[in-house]
């Protein structure tokens, strides 16, 4: 079979951006870079596509060769393709995301490329374009988050109120009333409480939660109501 003539080839790259929660602070996942250029600068997980295999597949490889996690899922997040967005060829890069439960996962990482997890607030500064991805994962799950669950994907499967307060107030980057958080959550019925406690922070304790995941999704407009008016 011939070529299309007169066409330049174009890399195609995939980068995966791991969101975690460790029950107090969101952070996310970065590596030194392997490779030239600006080798040894923290970077997303990234790497080329090969013959192959497809996007879905290149994602999942990737992140497993440079950070060992594996059956994360991944959501494909946009694609970028400014020309002069890598300084040696012309790339265009296919990104993912994922949340995670940083406890969950915790033991899978390796530290073959010093992978790190950095507070979101302290994130350093990025190769290329990795930055300005990271801020568009980040407005995408503000967004996806007033629709659906997917913040629970970085919590236990049982979490206290405090706990998921405070990773609304770390996503939206503002503060929560905590009376009325409270206040709606509970009349919402889209929690299921336990009978135990986390008595790790205070001698009274909390009291555990799950996620009443059928009714979510007959209520998914609920979480409209938990979203800081004055977010960013």
């Amino acid at each position: 079979m011939g070529k299309y003539l007169n066409q330049k080839p174009v890399l195609v790259a995939v980068d995966c951006i791991i969101f975690g929660y460790d029950g107090e602070q969101l952070k996310l996942l970065v590596i030194k870079r392997a490779i030239e250029p600006v080798k040894d600068q923290w970077s997303l997980m990234g790497g080329f596509i090969e013959d192959d295999e497809d996007l879905d597949g290149a994602a999942k490889r990737i992140l497993l060769e440079l950070t060992g996690l594996h059956d994360v899922y991944l959501e494909q997040l946009h694609t970028y393709g400014r020309p002069d967005r890598d300084p040696i060829e012309r790339t265009v890069s296919v990104v993912y995301f994922a949340l995670i439960d940083i406890n969950k996962y915790s033991k899978q990482i390796n530290d073959q490329f010093h992978a790190e997890w950095f507070k979101i607030k302290e994130v350093p500064t990025l190769i290329f374009d990795h930055n300005e991805m990271v801020q568009e994962a980040m407005n995408k799950i503000r967004y996806q988050a007033a629709l659906h669950p997917i913040l629970f994907e970085l919590l236990p499967k049982k979490f206290t109120i405090p706990q998921l307060q405070a990773l609304y107030e770390q996503v939206y980057d503002a503060p929560i009333d905590n009376r009325n958080f409270i206040r709606k959550i509970t009349a919402s019925g889209l929690l299921i409480k336990q009978t135990e406690k986390d008595k790790s922070n205070s001698r009274r304790g909390a009291f555990y939660f799950k996620l009443d995941k059928l009714k979510h999704r007959a209520q998914f407009q609920s979480f409209l109501n938990f979203i800081p008016k004055n977010n960013k």
